[in-house]
């Protein structure tokens, strides 16, 4: 099958899959008398399976380990187990993050109510308010 067609029968991008033939990710297919890519069945297999993998969030480097973990059938699924737990923690410290995020937001939306001026407007002057790196107000800024 042509490029076109493995992205269409996959869902991805023709770019992004040359990106991922680039670096290394997927094997490169052979090419016809005439230059064009011959992709088979196994391209469409690992090619789905790398985007199901970026679809939670899986870094390339991860996915390179688990590519290389699953050609390796004898061995255990022990790194497989680990690699998934540190993502995970990486999802969770990700959540937080976007937990944190939210409750400013809310904290900011709520210093305006009604409708008034932009002059008056609380969360234009509450987005002026200094704050350190983890987007805290820093009150002390101000002395």
């Amino acid at each position: 099958m042509k490029i076109g067609e493995l992205a269409t029968k996959t869902g991805c991008d023709v770019e992004t899959i040359r990106y991922y033939e680039k670096s290394g990710i997927l094997a490169a297919p052979e090419r016809t008398s005439n230059g064009y890519r011959e992709y088979q069945a196994h391209h469409q297999e690992r090619l789905q399976f790398i985007r199901h993998c970026r679809s939670l969030q899986m870094s390339l480097a991860d996915i390179r380990i688990l590519l290389d973990l699953q050609s390796n059938a004898a061995a255990g699924c022990q790194s497989v187990d680990n690699l998934l737990d540190s993502h995970i923690v990486e999802v969770q410290a990700r959540v937080k993050m976007l937990l944190n995020l939210e409750q400013q937001l809310l904290t900011l939306r709520d210093q305006c109510s009604g409708p008034h001026s932009t002059r008056d407007c609380g969360i234009l002057q509450n987005l002026n308010v200094p704050t350190d790196e983890h987007g805290c107000v820093c009150h002390d800024k101000f002395q």
